[in-house]
């Protein structure tokens, strides 16, 4: 399971890592970065996981951001609240490739009646499953 931190809208995709196939899931509404976490527990208890990928929005020179430490502390949060193990992976121009990914396909640019933060969340799937190695056993 993935997520795309926002402090307006939080992206969920999931995924198996045995087959290597990923899938947009969900957006979260979130208030300055907070989802409900009853809602983000009950998406996770249904999926159940074995690893949660939270992408890291680092600057463009690989250096921290304000944004990246708040999606840090959004996984140790994860980590914390529901024991699953959480890892990061950069997520540099995810949601610009999700956007124009989207926008080819007739999307009309009204990001907030139609958010691609769930597909964000999936792109950063693929790239954390690109980077790993595939396991016995499969991983959402």
């Amino acid at each position: 399971m993935a997520f795309d931190y926002g402090l307006r809208q939080i992206g969920v995709a999931v995924g198996n890592n045995l087959l290597r196939t990923t899938q947009a899931l969900t957006t979260l509404k979130a208030r300055d970065g907070v989802p409900n976490w009853e809602v983000l527990g009950a998406l996770v208890l249904e999926w159940q996981p074995d690893l949660i990928v939270v992408g890291e929005p680092l600057n463009m020179d690989g250096s921290a951001s304000e944004l990246s430490n708040r999606a840090c502390k959004f996984a140790r949060r994860i980590h914390g609240r529901l024991g699953v193990p959480v890892t990061m992976t950069d997520e540099r121009l995810s949601s610009f490739e999700a956007k124009l990914t989207h926008r080819t396909q007739g999307h009309r640019g009204n990001y907030h009646d139609q958010p691609v933060d769930a597909y964000a969340a999936e792109l950063i799937l693929q790239t954390w499953l690109n980077e790993s190695e595939p396991e016995d056993s499969a991983t959402q």
